[in-house]
């Protein structure tokens, strides 16, 4: 009896010591929070009103997200990923024939596929592209009054960052995107840097 419970004892404490020391941080659902830097360049036209020159502004950005990561292989992880953003302070300032114009970007949101490569255990060096859509408000002051308009802009998206487990449930992550809004016939792009914490599930 005592040599079974050994035995027992024994094959228990080899399956702790064989049990991985964390679970895998990049395969499953997450959720996260992310905050940076935005800058929204117009140029020609937008929502149909010509521009008389590029404008630009840079303003505060901060949104949140969710996805879910799959681990294709030892070193290969797909995904998908659902953003919401929106800016801080971030109207552009332009003219039109002379006439001011004001865009004011709303909030946007996206759906991106995600492709990475583990460098380490702990980090992820990927890729991401998809949709975009972005909510554009725009005034355009003609002399006699102002003309108010608003638009879904479609647009697409890509970018790459790399994500970082700091513990099995808690990764933070530094991302470059561009978005490119011109399909509904103007010329709108956006440049974002951005740090997320992320706590995977």
């Amino acid at each position: 009896m005592k040599t079974a419970t050994l035995s027992l004892a024994l094959i228990g404490a080899a399956a702790v010591i064989a049990a991985p020391a964390h679970a895998e941080t990049f395969d499953g659902p997450y959720v996260g929070v992310a905050a940076g830097w935005d800058r929204g360049e117009v140029s020609d036209r937008i929502e149909g009103t010509p521009l008389d020159a590029e404008a630009s502004r840079d303003a505060l950005v901060l949104g949140g997200y969710a996805g879910y990561n799959y681990k294709l292989a030892e070193k290969i992880v797909i995904g998908a990923e659902a953003g919401f953003t929106g800016t801080v302070d971030d109207r552009v300032r332009a003219t039109s024939a002379g006439n001011a114009l004001t865009i004011d970007p709303r909030y946007s949101f996206d759906l991106t596929a995600r492709a990475g490569y583990l460098v380490t255990d702990k980090a992820l060096v990927y890729v991401r592209g998809g949709y975009a859509n972005q909510r554009v408000r725009t005034a355009l002051d003609t002399g006699t009054g102002i003309v108010r308009s608003s638009d879904n802009l479609d647009g697409w998206l890509v970018g790459g960052g790399l994500e970082y487990a700091i513990t099995e449930k808690v990764s933070a992550r530094v991302e470059y995107r561009y978005s490119d809004f011109g399909n509904n016939g103007g010329d709108y792009e956006r440049h974002q840097t951005l740090v997320g914490v992320s706590y995977n599930f």
